[in-house]
């Protein structure tokens, strides 16, 4: 076989495990975005580089920013074969690939090729794994089944999904790859949300993975999480699927929320801030004497009016008119927030697939 060896991604989709490694020499902020699962980052342009050579390509000529490029180019790739690759024998096989014109990955799958490497650069780069991505959920939605766990905020949702996952059930968390609890407080401290195409590519990841045999389950959302959006073949997928309606007593749903959003407890004004967010609906009177409680130490009395006249309502009002067959929903009574009860939960729910 001539090496380097053009690869189409819809080839190799499932199995990219062939790769000993697979290599995204795209610049630093191009991988920062989304990258293919796996990959690591060995730009042969960093990211001034980059500005620098497409500068001189409008300004000058494409003649002079190639040159430039090229020379570039060759001292970055000696550089990583002087780092990272330095120990790898000849048996070796690399998967190489770049946004989409393939100069880039071309440059390094030429050189590691007459190093003697099976080197393998991916057609259409980036740009045809994104496709593939896109075009894959789109499948993935008819061919998934799903059952939506479906619930007032506080309810236990996501504790109950992962009960279900540590019971080996198949789970798709989207909040959990959105890093976002899914509402205007869900922003979750030191923890920033991934690109739209990262998030995209994490959902891909997990439902190629999955069993499509078998029930995957997954929290009822609204079309976006934080500032992402869910795919709307997934969307529309979670809309007509099975459901299931969690209830929890009052008490307990303010007591998990306030374990939940601890960082709104020591400190209130993070969580006065994000209250402005709800004034349009609920009136600046009602907003102030929210923050004048959280500030007082009062967050039980917050949260529990917050459920109560925003969370609850919204909820009620959006949950038949969103998810087709939640009115045959499977009925839930979780008592207590106790891992114990979770579990007999989650197992009441796996005894009615």
């Amino acid at each position: 076989m001539k090496y380097p060896e053009l690869i189409c991604f819809d080839s190799i989709a499932d199995n990219l495990s062939q790769f000993d490694c697979i290599i995204d020499v795209r610049s630093p902020a191009e991988f920062a975005e989304d990258h293919v699962p796996g990959a690591i980052n060995c730009p042969v342009l960093n990211d001034d580089e980059r500005i620098q050579v497409g500068t001189i390509y409008k300004q000058v000529g494409a003649f002079e920013a190639k040159r430039l490029g090229a020379g570039l180019v060759a001292m970055n790739i000696g550089r990583h074969l002087d780092t990272q690759f330095q120990q790898h024998g000849k048996s070796w096989r690399p998967l190489i690939y770049c946004w989409r014109g393939g100069n880039r990955s071309g440059s390094m799958a030429l050189i590691f090729s007459k190093i003697g490497w099976p080197v393998a650069q991916l057609q259409g780069g980036y740009k045809a794994y994104r496709q593939h991505v896109n075009a894959s959920i789109q499948e993935f939605a008819n061919t998934i089944q799903l059952k939506v766990l479906c619930g007032t905020t506080g309810s236990g949702k996501s504790r109950l999904l992962n009960t279900l996952a540590t019971l080996g059930e198949q789970v798709l968390d989207l909040e959990q790859l959105a890093q976002h609890r899914g509402s205007v407080l869900g922003d979750i401290p030191a923890a920033k949300q991934p690109t739209q195409k990262m998030f995209e590519s994490r959902i891909w990841k997990l439902l190629k993975n999955a069993d499509h045999e078998r029930t995957i389950y997954v929290e009822a959302e609204s079309k976006k999480v934080g500032n992402l959006r869910v795919p709307d073949a997934l969307m529309s997928k979670m809309r007509e699927s099975a459901c299931v309606s969690i209830a929890m007593p009052m008490t307990e749903r303010v007591n998990l929320l306030i374990e939940d959003y601890a960082h709104f407890v020591q400190d209130p004004q993070q969580l006065n801030h994000q209250l402005d967010f709800l004034a349009h609906l609920h009136g600046k009177e009602k907003i102030n004497s929210w923050k004048k409680q959280a500030l007082n130490g009062e967050i039980a009395k917050v949260v529990q009016s917050l459920l109560v006249d925003h969370y609850d309502p919204a909820y009620t009002k959006s949950i038949s008119r969103n998810f087709s067959k939640f009115n045959q929903a499977q009925e839930i009574n979780q008592t207590s927030l106790s891992n114990a009860d979770f579990e007999l939960s989650a197992k009441q729910i796996i005894s009615n697939q």
